[in-house]
């Protein structure tokens, strides 16, 4: 079992929630006794979680620089779920289908960023690579705040292949890439689907690509050529969960 640490009241009160059977330990800020931070205190020894009162000093060095709020947490890393289970979970969906593909994305702090956006969006979970890909590690638990807990992660060995098993199932596929003809404005997101994003500076694999429905493209109106792949993973979540929601 890999431990990591995770900090701030709304991390803390997240992990409560979904997951307080892997809080191992805590941390609190010792001159500290506001409402918020007293009741997690309760909750935090009602589940007989070992809580050691310290200095603002020894807190600031535990979040290694992260606004902690007074709270460090230490708790068992998600699990990340295999192919079967991302089976068992579309076969299982009563809801119109959202699923995030990541193709070899190895940037942590991307990861972290899309499960944070990703939970925000309502997303049904994020299919990643076992291959040249980041998987769950303490940076990206970190970075998603929270979001680690709530969101799957299923790791496939064969991408092209999960991507061509969704579509019998009735899920488009939707590929981004700068040169699609479509935008995402004119697309229509409102289908059971699965987002596909490239990995950073290479974008989609081959194979990837061939999988997809169609392609669609963020427009860019200046001089850069795209957008940071979090980013851009964002805005294309929340158009989805605009038209959903219109």
């Amino acid at each position: 079992m890999k431990l990591t640490k995770i900090v701030g009241l709304h991390a803390a009160q997240s992990a409560l929630m979904y997951s307080p059977q892997k809080i191992s330990r805590a941390w609190v800020d010792s001159e500290r006794h506001d409402k918020r931070l007293e009741t997690l205190l309760e909750t935090l020894t009602t589940l007989d979680v070992s809580i050691e009162k310290v200095e603002r000093k020894k807190l600031d060095k535990l979040a290694d620089g992260m606004n902690h709020q007074g709270v460090v947490l230490e708790v068992a890393l998600p699990e990340e779920l295999s192919e079967n289970d991302l089976k068992v979970a579309v076969e299982h969906l009563s809801e119109n289908a959202l699923f995030l593909v990541l193709d070899n994305v190895q940037d942590p702090h991307n990861l972290g960023a899309c499960l944070r956006t990703a939970d925000a969006t309502g997303v049904h979970g994020i299919i990643i690579t076992k291959d040249n890909a980041v998987g769950i590690t303490p940076t990206v638990c970190k970075v998603a705040s929270g979001a680690a807990e709530t969101v799957p992660v299923y790791v496939v060995t064969n991408l092209a292949r999960t991507l061509r098993w969704l579509k019998t199932e009735g899920v488009w596929v939707i590929g981004t890439a700068g040169e699609a003809e479509s935008t995402l404005f004119k697309s229509d997101f409102t289908v059971p689907m699965a987002l596909v994003i490239g990995a950073e500076e290479k974008g989609m694999r081959r194979l990837t690509r061939e999988q997809c429905d169609f392609l669609v493209k963020l427009p860019m109106l200046g001089t850069v050529e795209s957008l940071n792949l979090s980013v851009a993973t964002g805005v294309l979540l929340y158009e989805v969960l605009r038209q959903r929601q219109g």
